[in-house]
């Protein structure tokens, strides 16, 4: 089992910058492929970005591209967004997710196993 407690959110003003984290426990942190996803309200659960276990290889949604870096910090067991020029469009509230597959790399909600409880990205305009 894993456990992924997220942190870090809050109200920004459009333009500005939020650096979210993951922290996780449980089971070895180091070979998970993890993500971020994000549910706006209304909306379907969607793909933001995923990181190898190695950090080798990432992988980000398009509307984020350019704006969002993932990261992570095995030592410290700890998953990172840094998410800068926020939009209005980002407001949603933001899920970190651990794969059990050491090789997945996915961009869907089905390939990850844990999740964590979710943190509030509100931007204003």
């Amino acid at each position: 089992q894993v456990q992924l407690v997220e942190s870090g959110g809050g109200l920004v003003q459009a333009g500005g910058s939020l650096r979210l984290s993951c922290a996780a426990s449980g089971r070895t942190f180091t070979y998970l492929p993890m993500g971020w996803f994000r549910q706006a309200p209304g909306k379907e659960r969607e793909f933001v970005a995923t990181i190898s276990w190695s950090s080798g290889n990432t992988y980000y949604a398009d509307s984020v591209k350019g704006r969002f870096t993932i990261s992570r910090d095995n030592a410290k067991s700890t998953l990172y967004l840094q998410m800068n020029n926020l939009k209005p469009e980002d407001t949603a509230v933001y899920y970190c997710a651990a794969d059990r597959n050491p090789v997945g790399l996915g961009r869907t909600i089905g390939e990850y196993d844990y999740w964590g409880q979710g943190t509030q990205v509100t931007v204003s305009s």
